[in-house]
């Protein structure tokens, strides 16, 4: 049996450790209209502030979505979010499942996604990054070196 949460790749121990989670969840788009949807969530150890989400329904494009890790740990147990990303659980009390909303200008998408897998997944991401941890690696004096020198020149070809 693995030590790994279900639909878990095990981590590496390298500084670009991935771990990825792949669920199948559904677009809600009535009250009983559904469509299939594959999600898969992604975190990298570089980039520890949010998830990279990629949602494709078959036969179809890719939807790719960058989530703030805590909007969607906090989502999974009282609603988080405004604006563009917003999650929920779906029934008060039950925690079995969330609501994931996304607005990117007049479009919205409306997601149904179970609750436990990603819970663990999450878990997993903050056992490899401490909350409060997520700036500990940004070298400060280069990044204010880089923000004062202003934007940089196109290389010229």
């Amino acid at each position: 049996m693995s030590a790994h949460p279900a639909g878990v790749q095990p981590g590496r121990t390298t500084p670009h450790a991935r771990p990825r989670l792949t669920l199948a969840i559904e677009r809600v788009l009535g009250v009983s209209a559904r469509q299939a949807v594959s999600a898969v969530f992604g975190f990298d150890l570089a980039s520890p502030l949010v998830v990279s989400t990629e949602f494709t329904v078959e036969g179809g494009p890719c939807a790719r979505w960058h989530i703030g890790r805590d909007l969607l740990r906090q989502g999974l147990y009282a609603r988080s979010g405004l604006g563009a990303v917003q999650i929920w659980p779906s029934h008060p009390g039950d925690r079995t499942t969330a609501r994931l909303q996304l607005v990117s200008g007049d479009m919205a998408a409306l997601f149904e996604l179970p609750t436990p897998p990603l819970a663990q997944w999450l878990e997993h991401t903050y056992r490899l990054v401490p909350a409060g941890d997520e700036l500990c690696g940004v070298d400060w004096s280069a990044t204010a070196a880089d923000l004062l020198a202003g934007p940089r020149a196109p290389l010229d070809r």
